[in-house]
């Protein structure tokens, strides 16, 4: 579980993006360019991460952070293709916050060690100035240790931003 009070425990930026995720507080943020609070602990002075929009951003430029990787010997950590049932404890649960008119897109990778990407969620543009709960289903075809990675988007101008906050892997995995 990670809530980023503290820091960003073992989540790693890529290096071969274009910009990063950021720790932060909504009391540092200017207003309008993210949640009024984190999700955790409901206060501006919460952590979460959170990409924003700039003109220094291209559209289509993209940030990416990825999760530890996880072991494909654990099997209560994945399942059978098709199969998504919360109760499996096979998730990675997490919320998400993307508002702005400048909104990009929101990606949700699971990549094996020998680089084989599934896609996992793909949400693009405004959904709304609150946190929302997503859960998603890790699947267990083949033999490779696996990551979870979170891609961010830039938009077409400098308004909005994505944050993310409370990523957690269930306790199987």
């Amino acid at each position: 579980h990670c809530n980023f009070e503290f820091d960003l425990c073992g989540w790693k930026q890529e290096e071969n993006d274009d910009f990063n995720w950021y720790l932060r507080t909504s009391s540092t943020a200017k207003l309008g360019t993210g949640p009024a609070t984190d999700h955790t602990l409901q206060e501006p002075s919460g952590h979460y991460i959170f990409i924003k929009n700039s003109f220094f951003h291209l559209q289509g430029q993209k940030a990416r952070i990825s999760s530890p990787v996880l072991s494909r010997k654990n099997k209560n950590c994945k399942v059978r293709e098709g199969v998504v049932i919360e109760g499996m404890k096979n998730l990675i649960i997490f919320y998400y916050h993307m508002y702005g008119a400048h909104i990009g897109s929101l990606i949700v990778y699971q990549i094996t060690t020998l680089k084989h990407e599934k896609i996992l969620l793909n949400l693009t543009g405004n959904q709304g100035n609150f946190w929302q709960r997503k859960a998603l289903t890790l699947s267990g075809d083949g033999d490779e240790d696996f990551q979870v990675v979170f891609e961010g988007t830039a938009g077409e101008g400098p308004k909005g931003g994505i944050a993310l906050d409370d990523l957690t892997f269930s306790r199987e995995c």
